[in-house]
């Protein structure tokens, strides 16, 4: 049976964690989807005065059974037992980058929700970025012959004082770089893998302040790529790709491309309200989207790299 999209009441929604991203990104983009309706919040330390709150998601979901969607917001490591008691108790479930600590556990997420016969959604918000889809469209019959990634910002202006990140799990630098991975991915005419691959990490942490990545494509191109969190001023996210067509440049994390050296979109960031309406189609057909192959070259990347020791990693708000 089919409905028209004014004749479809809005989803409930249960938001599950209220850090920076979901006070950012979410709640309003939440507000300008009107296929959604926010209905509580889950989170051990933050509450909204307008919405019922609850300390983790299995009070929630036995609190609200109105709420038929929820969207995960927290740290990947302890996620998928959060994914899991949603996807258990019937509601379809999205879930923030990187997806999960590990490929294996999303995979399994993947078929618990197969099984239960509701969606689940691996958000990439970085394919949403305005410029992303004409840059796949330009490229999809092209020859490529090299790609470089060059991902550099400040560590402390967009994670201050969290501590996960740099912890097993946490991704450090891979957390902004699987952005860059995720656009390449969408991208490019034929995949990609990882061929080498250097982790710098500081010797108070366990996690890469700074990685370089080498891959190729099944075609044989090099992408190259560089993350780094140490950078200050002015952010660099950009990706290049040369082919036999004209220079394809995204910068500014894919809301900016520019061919052959002039610039053909810039636009605002709507990639999260993107996503949410991604979210309701995928519900509406009864459909899931859980493609990770941009955390499956990051695995690969550690899978692959040589660990340097470089100097320790001070934040004023965190141990060590």
């Amino acid at each position: 049976m089919t409905h028209s999209s004014a004749s479809r009441q809005p989803v409930a929604l249960g938001l599950v964690g209220l850090g920076t991203i979901a006070r950012n990104q979410h709640l309003p983009s939440l507000a300008a989807v009107p296929a959604f309706r926010l209905a509580a919040i889950a989170s051990r330390n933050a509450t909204l005065d307008t919405l019922p709150g609850y300390p983790d998601i299995d009070a929630l979901l036995a609190a609200e059974p109105e709420v038929t969607a929820v969207s995960l917001c927290t740290p990947p490591q302890g996620r998928f037992e959060q994914a899991a008691s949603a996807i258990g108790a019937g509601r379809h479930v999205m879930l923030e980058k990187p997806p999960g600590a590990s490929v294996s556990e999303v995979e399994a997420l993947a078929a618990m929700a197969r099984a239960k016969g509701v969606t689940l959604f691996a958000t990439w918000h970085s394919r949403a970025a305005a410029a992303v889809e004409e840059a796949r469209r330009l490229l999809a019959n092209r020859k490529i012959s090299r790609v470089e990634i060059t991902w550099k910002e400040d560590v402390r202006h967009w994670h201050p004082g969290q501590d996960w990140i740099w912890q097993p799990g946490g991704l450090g630098v891979f957390d902004p770089g699987i952005n860059a991975l995720s656009v390449v991915t969408r991208i490019l005419p034929s995949a990609l893998h990882p061929v080498s691959a250097v982790l710098d990490v500081p010797e108070n942490r366990q996690a890469p302040i700074a990685a370089r990545l080498s891959m190729v494509t099944a075609d044989g191109a090099p992408v190259e790529a560089e993350f780094d969190w140490r950078q200050t001023g002015p952010q660099t996210w950009d990706i290049r790709v040369e082919s036999d067509g004209p220079e394809i440049l995204l910068r500014m994390g894919g809301a900016e491309l520019h061919v052959a050296g002039e610039k053909i979109i810039a636009a605002a960031d709507e990639e999260y309200r993107r996503l949410y309406a991604r979210f309701a189609e995928l519900i509406a057909t009864g459909a899931s989207e859980v493609d990770l192959s941009p955390l499956q070259l990051v695995a690969d990347a550690f899978l692959l790299a040589e660990r340097r020791t470089v100097a320790p990693f001070h934040d004023p708000a965190l141990p060590g």
